[in-house]
């Protein structure tokens, strides 16, 4: 929102929220109608909304290449991150796509000559190119300093500058009328054509994916353009900007002004001097190395839309099921397919915290396969390999996150740590912060807790930690063996009730266990993956988690299911390892020192997460 917002600022269909696109229905039945039934074979018109989708798509993978490109670092311009105001504040970058759509139909239905247009004329591409370099790129300039102007600035855009670090789809972040007067802007080529008889369905469709394509790349937060192109021909640098180009305008608002073509800045005078400086440097710039990396995987088909990579809107809240994901199953499975197909793990996020730089990687792996024998070999390897290319990379600490550790998989992680015995990578599966997020989530004052789901490294240290502090802990006849507690027997109790309130549960709870609960009951989980809410009577803690301080940078997506600047206990233990230099690895049966891991956790301003419980038990 700019800082002093004016008329014509909101979008019409505001209040619709998310049914806002049901206002291009009309629109498409009566197009459909038309070219079906009545049989109006007006080619164009009908392809209108195919091209709709086009634009969405486009401007989906610039998204997603450019947070993969910047989470690497190579070429990247500004180090600076995004946060959730900012994917906020640009979650309706397809308002323009629709206002669109409505100009293009009505246009198509009042305007005469802009019906039943040919496939392709030559003359009409030109045409379009040359009232684009000329009346449009030069108008575009003066009013975009226009724009600059107090008065306007502070009513509309600054409502775009407020995105000092950019991404693709903030090139059309604006306020209405601000679109109002683009959509003018641009119109002016497309009806000229039609005036003139020249236009046809390339013409359009090729200059409205020019300008998402110059939009979108000059938005970017890398430079991508090589120089081998400006040595070639030197007059493009009149005529292309790069990314580097429009940062500066974001960086210093008072410079380089154009659109696409530099050359009304030349001429002007309003030409950043750092220009060809900032974009060689973003050409040198290597990739980045992490200190930290936290490695996890893909849980279900869809969760690719939940990555930081996938869908911004997702992204940036708790992962949890859509109805709408289900008819995009085309895109699922083709996503399958390329993920199974490309089998290397990629770097999804950055953040940095302090002096530390942390990436999150993640294997093209899921839930399921992890439970099958026959993947067992092939998850290793990536893991293994993943191992191996911290090590190069010089990271100090990898963390190991959901099913990448497992008593049956690789031992917690020692599996890797055998086999490489030299390994300065640090690996730490995060079982000590994860056992201590659990008992500091135990109400004050308990005395008993009835344990149920899959025995597991934290399962076992948890039950041990609480015998130790004269807290009962009840579990199955069946499963006492299995804990192997020879001390303080007398508080690891044998019972088949289900009258204590409070209850740690795993992997593994079964749903006729929940259901007969107490009504009040806590289910405090110690797993990775949190229990299925049976009960509404009942309350349910969060898996083991510790809210982020807010001098941890770059956060602008969330961690699977969890809340927003919230991270798994497992992600922050490999944080808290490289932040204090420990100098072992925590795999296998070793876990590091419970107390310490988590005072040195709260020492560097991560929080237990809080919430609402009952008062009694």
């Amino acid at each position: 929102m700019a800082s002093r917002p004016g008329i014509l600022t909101d979008w019409p269909w505001k209040p619709l929220g998310s049914f806002k696109h049901v206002i291009l229905a009309p629109c498409v039945i009566h197009n459909i109608y038309a070219f079906m039934v009545k049989d109006e074979k007006d080619l164009p018109s009908f392809l209108i909304f195919p091209i709709l989708l086009w634009r969405v798509l486009h401007n989906q993978l610039w998204i997603s290449l450019s947070r993969y490109r910047t989470a690497k670092g190579n070429n990247r311009i500004i180090d600076k991150g995004i946060e959730f105001d900012q994917v906020d504040r640009e979650s309706n970058w397809d308002d323009q796509i629709l206002f669109n759509g409505i100009l293009f139909y009505v246009g198509s239905k009042i305007i005469p000559g802009a019906s039943h247009l040919p496939m392709w004329r030559l003359d009409g591409v030109i045409l379009t190119a040359l009232i684009h370099m000329g009346p449009v790129e030069f108008l575009y300039y003066w009013l975009h300093r226009l724009l600059h102007h107090h008065y306007l600035y502070s009513r509309y855009h600054s409502h775009h500058h407020s995105s000092i670090v950019t991404e693709p789809i903030t090139s059309v972040i604006h306020p209405f009328a601000e679109h109002i007067s683009y959509s003018m802007l641009f119109a002016i080529p497309l009806i000229t054509t039609i005036v003139t008889g020249t236009a046809s369905l390339t013409s359009f469709a090729g200059y409205i994916t020019y300008i998402d394509l110059m939009n979108n790349m000059g938005h970017c937060n890398f430079e991508l353009i090589p120089r081998w192109l400006f040595i070639i021909f030197p007059p493009l640098k009149y005529l292309m900007y790069t990314p580097s180009y429009h940062s500066l305008h974001h960086t210093q608002f008072r410079t380089n002004y154009s659109l696409f073509m530099p050359i009304y800045d030349y001429i002007y005078g309003t030409m950043d001097t750092s220009s060809v400086t900032l974009y060689e440097d973003s050409l040198k710039r290597p990739e980045e190395a992490p200190d930290v990396v936290h490695l996890t995987h893909l849980t279900t088909p869809d969760s690719i839309y939940h990555l930081r990579l996938g869908l911004a809107c997702l992204a940036s809240n708790p992962q949890e099921s859509k109805w709408y994901l289900w008819l995009m199953w085309p895109v699922t499975l083709w996503t399958m397919m390329l993920t199974w197909t490309y089998g290397r793990t990629f770097v999804v996020e950055r953040n940095r915290f302090h002096k530390l730089r942390l990436q999150t990687w993640t294997l093209p792996k899921y839930n399921i396969q992890y439970n099958l024998r026959w993947q067992k070999v092939s998850i290793n390897t990536l893991i293994e390999e993943a191992v191996l290319e911290a090590e190069e990379k010089g990271v100090k600490v990898l963390s190991l996150g959901l099913l990448n550790q497992g008593e049956e998989l690789n031992r917690y992680g020692e599996l890797y740590v055998q086999r490489h015995p030299r390994l300065k990578t640090k690996v730490v599966d995060g079982s000590s912060l994860a056992v201590a997020a659990v008992l500091n989530s135990i109400p004050k004052g308990t005395t008993q807790v009835l344990h149920r789901g899959n025995l597991s490294k934290v399962a076992y240290a948890v039950a041990l930690n609480l015998c130790q502090r004269g807290i009962q802990v009840v579990v199955p006849c069946e499963v006492k063996k299995s804990f192997g507690i020879t001390s303080d027997q007398n508080n690891l109790i044998l019972s088949k009730s289900y009258s204590i309130k409070t209850w740690l549960v795993g992997d593994g709870l079964k749903e006729e266990d929940q259901k007969q609960a107490a009504e009040g009951t806590l289910f405090i989980p110690f797993s990775q993956f949190p229990p299925k809410k049976l009960r509404k009577d009942c309350f349910y803690h969060s898996i083991p988690v510790m809210a982020a301080p807010a001098s941890l940078e770059n956060v602008d997506s969330c961690e699977n299911w969890l809340p927003r600047r919230v991270m798994s206990a497992w992600r922050v233990a490999g944080i808290v390892h490289a932040l204090e230099g420990w100098d072992e690895h925590e795999c296998g049966s070793t876990m590091a020192d419970i107390d310490k891991v988590w005072q040195a956790s709260i020492q560097h301003g991560f929080k237990p997460l809080v919430i609402k419980t009952p008062l009694k038990f």
